[in-house]
């Protein structure tokens, strides 16, 4: 059970993201306490309650928090998303961007091992080993050796160079163990449902000594829990923050009163949308596929929740990103909404004449996959309303192992084309895939040069984009509930939001 909180009763501005919340966001002011003590902050994180605790490389939200916090990595994210020291406190890169090499700060492990440059070594490539198998270990690809250079020089060199290798190595699933326990730099206490974390004090990271450490600092409880649940905890005063929201509890936030809090949207790029998960009947054909990619409104999918400033797009691959040659536009851009659908429905009735028809107007049954909430269903009856256009009926399915089509809603890691590429190749084992467009992705890990990567990874994705097995809506959105009261959070582009910067108390 949560202990109900205290509302806040002062106004401050909130920041605003890359894109608003229309009328809900508009001139909205927070509360803010007048007066601060160093009782724990509440955090809810949506997701099941045994998030906070999991372990192996696959972690829920939650449990990439509370990795991050516990097991930190070379480096680490703060709280607007931007790398910053952690076991090493200081790094280089080679004019050739192929040879990283961190200092380790001095400071020992939790058994008292000394923090070396060799037992770091050892950790990197044990948790590269246990990523094998993610689609992780394909965007670490490029690491070709790790060597211990000096007592606590350790170096990472390259078969190719990595413009975002130090935002890999800040994931949470980057994070080194040593003798199964991580460095901190907070610990974690189990209660009952509740994740409890608590600040290392420095010196014992190796750290300069903060003085008033106790004063300064405050434990973070982490709840995991629905986000229906999140939303009300919020609102009671229960938690002072909810993270992780997506879009099928998105509808419940407009219950957030203005004294409470805000709601703010994280600017993030990513994969939303509808992965084909087999191709039997009429998913066997390329074309037809296609044909449900035609049908949709894009825009109007995402009307009915008021998001303002929402990226629609056709591509697998989110525009205008570093290395993006132009080459891919938007598809069918010459033809109209009403043309398109024109189009897709005489692939569905050409379809259906070749299995020998049924009786007339009979359309093509398929079943979808969405997570469970109000959100969902909204996407659900204008996915319905489009499909219908062309002559296809869509019924819910109980779990995406059954279904014909599942909502994929993931954000990126980093910002490049191969991101994007790696999570829908045949490796990640999500649903459809081309192997020859994994060909090309593969060919680009070894290209001599910036230009050829970049050649390859738009023949890849013209490759996935014909292959029709991944249908796009647009750009994911995450968003989160802020306490005026709440110091140490920032909207980024990684969606990402770290426990230590919110176990300071605020000033």
């Amino acid at each position: 059970m949560l202990s109900k909180r205290p509302e806040a009763v002062s106004a401050k501005r909130s920041p605003v993201a890359a894109f608003r919340l229309v009328v809900l966001l508009a001139g909205l002011t927070l509360a803010s306490c007048s007066s601060y003590d160093n009782s724990a902050i509440d955090v809810a994180v949506v997701g099941n309650a045994g998030d906070p605790f999991e372990e192996g490389t696959r972690l829920a939200p939650a449990g990439q928090l509370v990795r991050a916090a516990t097991a930190e990595g070379l480096v680490a994210f703060d709280e607007a998303g931007r790398v910053i020291p952690a076991l090493a406190d200081r790094w280089i890169v080679t004019d050739d961007g192929q040879s990283y090499i961190f200092r380790l700060r001095e400071g020992n492990w939790p058994d008292g091992d000394p923090l070396t440059a060799d037992s770091a070594r050892k950790a990197i490539r044990a948790t590269l080993k246990d990523l094998a198998d993610t689609p992780l270990a394909l965007d670490l690809g490029g690491i070709d050796e790790v060597r211990a250079m000096a007592g606590r020089v350790i170096e990472i060199r390259l078969n190719r160079p990595m413009p975002y290798l130090l935002q890999l190595l800040a994931q949470p699933e980057l994070g080194l163990d040593h003798d199964g326990r991580g460095a901190g730099p907070m610990t974690v206490t189990r209660s009952g449902k509740v994740a409890a974390l608590t600040r290392i004090e420095p010196s014992r990271l190796g750290l300069p000594i903060i003085e008033n450490w106790a004063q300064r600092t405050r434990k973070v409880q982490l709840h995991a829990l629905p986000g229906p649940a999140a939303i009300e905890a919020f609102n009671e005063g229960q938690v002072d923050l909810v993270l992780g929201g997506q879009i099928q509890d998105f509808m419940l936030t407009r219950s957030v009163g203005i004294l409470r809090g805000t709601i703010q949207l994280d600017p993030v790029i990513g994969l939303f949308g509808l992965q084909v998960m087999r191709d039997k009947g009429f998913l066997a054909d390329p074309a037809n596929r296609e044909a449900l990619a035609m049908a949709i409104d894009r825009p109007a999918l995402i009307a009915p929740f008021g998001v303002g400033g929402w990226s629609p797009t056709t591509r697998i691959v989110t525009p205008s990103l570093d290395g993006d040659l132009g080459t891919i536009g938007e598809r069918w851009g010459e033809q109209s909404l009403e043309d398109r659908r024109a189009v897709a429905a005489a692939r569905v009735r050409g379809w259906l004449a070749g299995q020998g028809g049924g009786a007339p107007g009979t359309p093509v049954a398929l079943h979808v996959w969405l997570p469970e909430g109000g959100g969902s269903r909204l996407l659900f009856d204008r996915l319905l309303a489009d499909f219908a256009t062309i002559g296809v009926r869509l019924e819910k399915a109980a779990n995406a192992d059954g279904a014909d089509l599942a909502l994929v809603d993931d954000v990126a890691r980093y910002p490049r084309a191969a991101w994007f590429l790696n999570r829908l190749s045949c490796r990640a084992r999500r649903g459809l895939c081309s192997p020859e467009a994994d060909a090309r992705v593969a060919e680009a890990a070894i290209a001599p040069s910036p230009a050829e990567r970049a050649a390859l990874l738009t023949e890849a994705e013209a490759e996935l984009t014909a292959t029709n097995v991944f249908i796009p809506f647009g750009t994911p959105i995450r968003w989160s509930l802020v306490r005026g009261s709440v110091d140490g959070f920032a909207t980024n582009a990684w969606g990402w939001h770290p426990l230590m910067p919110l176990s300071w108390l605020p000033k």
